[in-house]
This record gives structure tokens, sequence and C-alpha cells, in this order.
């Protein structure tokens, strides 16, 4: 106690002896309620807002502190700084005041009938978060009816980047049902073509784009003039050679135009000379693929027992997380191929338990029934298969005496297998992805050893050449392609079963470790879905499997997924697309 003052001494010289109070009081809370009371009984108020010739009363300051577009013109000594009324032209009164409200008291209605009038006049006002909302606003209610202008009007806006992916993503899902509409028939062609050229349309055939594309041209008079512009956006030789004979060839607006027909000439070239395929550059030839689509995964075959392989077939659904058996292969095989084209999926080879298989079979979802299809040339169990462009690549194996290196390939539209360039080493139980035209075949073993190399064939070229090799040797492992990169998960490496995941980056060609799974998993397979990586299955030494693991490449962790139910062990797995009305 200081005694001459009679007061307690509280200060020091020491100006680090504090402690901050954060302390949110009821007055600074509500403070903007009390604005916001003011500012509706005109009280302290020093501008007027004048908007379709009706006031709205406010306070320089609120606007300032709150609304970019006046903080800028209070602050920068504009004319309008010292106004008492400033006109705001070209929006409405009730958006206005909707908008002013906000700036008062943070809270808005956005609805159907105002979100347009909002979002444009805060656009203006450089409100950016209510933009963001709006724009968000307007995803909770995309249609097949409104995508296209939403999506467009999203952009006007200048939203955020994902507002805008979100939409087109939308677009390209339900790109069968957006180009029925009215909106799709009124693009103008700048923006047909931009969306036409798109490699992630999801649709069951180029049929569908061609289609599409005509109805565009005739949606409007004038427009068969720009047949020319329109044709080169459809992947002509995608489409099978009766329907350019028989449909495309003989359309009215493609015979008028000589640039269309030249087109259908060089799209009958390439079914008709395959070996001069790599020279036709008028248009591109792969299939669209939608990377934004739900998938349903396929599990096919099995190993039971020792002896006693699987014909059984289940399918798991993202949504429901479940799985639900289906009609069985016509074949029982286990050490199956499997790859997929669409919704078909393709049962190739395998072990029946007894003999290794040459037999080929082909699941089409939309039918769900199964097609026998030409055998190979060649009897092969734990071989790669892989698309690339409508055709089958079969890749190495084991025909129960020796691993193979031989290639075979299988035309689609041809219905025909022919030998392929043979890969560099002799190679069964490998694992094989694609990325872009190449496909890349990572480990395995011949008989003697277990590989820690991987060699890619160039489809166009037809020439195989060395990458760099994996982290780990490893044979009967998963392989996957997810986002652009190689995964490659489990296996055997000849003294152990693995539970760790590496990835191959083709840009830096570098293999790096990512996190392990949560379980040893040799004979697993390994798929990529919009929903990350998923292990399925395998066998960890002691026990054949039916448990399954998803990836999260953000969190690079592993969780446990639901098991399946009618495999274990080894199965082969594909993924399809879902089906647009399951989505």
């Amino acid at each position: 106690m200081d005694r001459k003052m009679g007061v307690m001494s509280l200060c020091t010289d020491d100006d680090n002896d504090f402690k901050k109070l954060d302390i949110l009081h009821e007055t600074y809370k509500n403070s903007y309620a009390i604005f916001n009371e003011l500012r509706q009984k005109c009280q302290l108020c020093d501008v007027a807002l004048v908007v379709e010739n009706k006031k709205l009363s406010a306070h320089k300051v609120v606007l300032a502190a709150t609304i970019p577009y006046f903080r800028g013109m209070f602050t920068l000594d504009l004319m309008e700084a010292n106004m008492k009324e400033i006109s705001i032209e070209d929006m409405n009164y009730d958006t206005v005041e909707q908008l002013l409200s906000f700036a008062y008291t943070g809270e808005l209605r956005i609805s159907t009938s105002n979100v347009q009038s909002i979002m444009m006049s805060a656009n203006f006002f450089q409100m950016l978060e209510v933009v963001q909302h709006c724009g968000t606003f307007l995803l909770t209610r995309l249609h097949s009816s409104n995508a296209l202008s939403i999506r467009e009007f999203c952009k006007m806006m200048c939203v955020e980047e994902g507002i805008v992916e979100e939409a087109n993503d939308f677009v390209q899902k339900h790109f069968t049902a957006v180009a029925k509409e009215d909106d799709f028939k009124r693009l103008p062609v700048e923006d047909l073509i931009e969306l036409l050229q798109n490699d992630n349309l999801y649709v069951d055939s180029e049929e569908q784009i061609y289609e599409f594309a005509m109805d565009w041209l005739r949606a409007e008079e004038g427009r068969h003039e720009l047949a020319s512009r329109v044709l080169p956006c459809v992947r002509l030789p995608l489409l099978s050679p009766t329907y350019l004979s028989s449909i495309v060839a003989s359309n009215p607006i493609i015979k008028k135009d000589i640039p269309c027909r030249d087109l259908i000439d060089e799209a009958k070239d390439y079914h008709l000379l395959p070996e001069r395929r790599s020279l036709f550059k008028s248009f591109k030839c792969s299939p669209r693929v939608c990377q934004c689509v739900p998938c349903l995964i396929v599990a096919i075959g099995g190993l039971m027992h020792v002896t006693q392989s699987k014909s059984s077939v289940e399918i798991y659904h993202p949504f429901h997380k479940t799985w639900t058996p289906i009609d069985g292969m016509v074949t029982l095989r286990t050490r199956v191929g499997v790859a997929v084209n669409q919704r078909h999926v393709y049962a190739i080879g395998g072990f029946n338990g007894q003999d290794r298989l040459d037999l080929v079979e082909r699941f089409d979802y939309d039918t769900m029934k199964w097609t026998t299809l030409p055998s190979l040339s060649r009897k092969r169990s734990a071989l790669a298969a892989a698309f690339v462009e409508n055709k089958l690549y079969v890749c190495g194996g084991y025909d129960g005496l020796v691993s193979l290196s031989s290639i075979e390939v299988y035309d689609i539209q041809r219905n025909v297998w022919e030998a392929g360039p043979a890969m560099e080493s002799q190679r069964s139980a490998a694992g094989v992805t694609v990325i872009g035209k190449h496909i890349y075949v990572c480990g395995g073993h011949d008989g003697m050893q277990i590989f820690q190399s991987a060699e890619r064939l160039d489809t166009e070229s037809g020439i195989w050449e060395r990458v760099p090799q994996m982290i780990q040797k490893r044979c009967r492992f998963g392989a996957a392609a997810y986002k652009g990169k190689i995964y490659v998960a489990g296996g055997y490496d000849g003294s152990a079963f693995l539970k760790s995941v590496e990835v191959y980056d083709p840009i830096t060609k570098e293999w790096s470790p990512v996190s392990s799974m949560n379980m040893r998993r040799s004979r697993v397979s390994l798929v990529a879905t919009v929903d990350g990586l998923f292990a399925v299955a395998g066998f960890d030494g002691e026990n054949n499997l039916c448990s399954m693991e998803q990836y999260d490449d953000v969190t690079d962790s592993w969780s446990i997924a639901t098991p399946l139910n009618c495999h274990e062990g080894g199965v082969g797995v594909g993924v399809i697309p879902m089906p647009p009305h399951m989505f």
C-alpha cells in the first residue's frame, strides 16, 4: 500500500506483464443490431440510397465497414463521398434493401426467386461472401434443365473456381439429360464446341454425341453451315462402320458439306486401315471417360479352397456401401484377368482348379447378361489385362508350363484377337495400369524370380520401354491408376506377404512410399473410383480374405470398408461407371 497516496500501487514498468482479455461484451455483440434499429428509425443516418425512386436511409460508417463498394466511394475522395443521396441504377429496390439489411445484421434470405438478383447486385457491390453463398445455393438446385445456365452465370459472377467446377461436373455426369434440354440447343457454337470436345462427358456411346450434335444443328435455321465446325467434335472412329455408312454418311446435313464428307471418309479409312491409325490426326480416338461419375465395383471369381474356383459375381454400391450378388459367369475361374470398357466387364482366362483357361466372356451391366467371346490363342492365368481406345490388351500370364511375355489384343468392333508386341520380360502375376495411351506392367515373376522392374507399352508405336523399377519387388499385388499416378499395393516378395504401398509419378519418373494397408494382402485387387482407392480381398499368408480397405490420398490413410459377401482370396475386380439414373 502506498501510504502517501492512500491507494494500492498496481502499475509496474514491465510492458510484458499483461493478460489479453477477449470478452465479447453484449453491447459490442449487439452493436450492429442497434445500428440496424437506428437505420430503420432513420436516426443518426447521414446518407440515403435511392433505388427505383425510393430511399433507403443508412450510415456511411456502417456501409464503409461492410460493403467494399461504399468503402471505396467514401474513402477515396469520390464525388459521392459528400452527397446526402446516392442513386443506385439498374437494381431492384427489394434486393438492395435485403443487402443493406445483411450489411447491418449479417442475415440474408436466399431463395430461387431472388438468388439471381441478389448475386448480381452483391457482385456489383463487391460483397464476395454473399456471391459465394449464392453460388453454393445454386449448386443445390442443379437440374438438367438449368445446369448450363447456372454454370455460365457462376462463371460470369466470378465465383470461386470450386463452384464452377461442381456445376461443370454435373453437366458432365448428366450430359445425356442436359443435351435434351432447350439450354443446350441455345448454346452459341463456340460453347457447344468446347462442351463436345470434353473428354469427361458421360455417354453410353459416341453415337449419342453425334445425335446431340445433329440436334443442335437442326434446332435453328442457318446452323447447317456450321456442320464442318461441329462434326470434328464427334470422335468418328469410335462409331461403328455400319453406323458411319448407314446413318452418318447418309445424313443430308453431312452430304451437303464437303469438309464433313472428307471427315467421314477418313473415319472409314481408320477402320479399313488399322495399321495407319497413328497417322489420323483430324479427331480424337480415345473413348470419353467421365472422372466424376460414381462407380460400382464388380468382384469376379475367387478362390475359396485350394482347388475350388468360383463363378459368382457381386457388385459394391458406393452409396449404400453394400455388396449385392448377381448372376455368375458362365465359367468357373480364379486368377482371372479383368478389364472394363464403359459398362462392360471382361473376364479373361484364369484357372478353374484343374486347367488354365483361354475362355473369354463379357458382362453387360445394362442387361445383366454374360456373353461368350472368341477365345484367346493361348491359355493364361495370372495375366494382366487393360483397355486402351476400345482395344483389350492381355499381357503375359502363366500357361501351366511357363510365364509368358506374349501379348494378345482384342478389337471390339471386329470381334477378333490379334498378336501384339511382346513384353521385354516374361511376367505372370504382374500389375497393369493405363495412363493415356501407355500400358504399364510392373513386377510379377517368371517362375524363377520376382521382379522389381517395370515396363510400358506405347500403344501407338507398339514399342515397349523400361521405366524406373519399384522400391520393392513384388508379385500377386494390386495396381491402379489414380489422379495420373500409378499405385501398387501388397503382394508377395518371395519371403513375406506385403501390406506396403508405393506410388509412381510418370512426370517425375519416381516411386515414393505411401501409408501401408492395415492388413497384409497377396493376390489383392486394387481399383480406383471417385471415392479413392479400394484394396479388395487377397491372402495374408494364412487365410483367404474377404475384407476391403479404402485409401484417402488427401490424408494418406487406409480405412476398413465393407467386406465381400460371396468371395474371398484372389478375386478379379473391375470398376464400371454408375448409370445416370442411379445418381
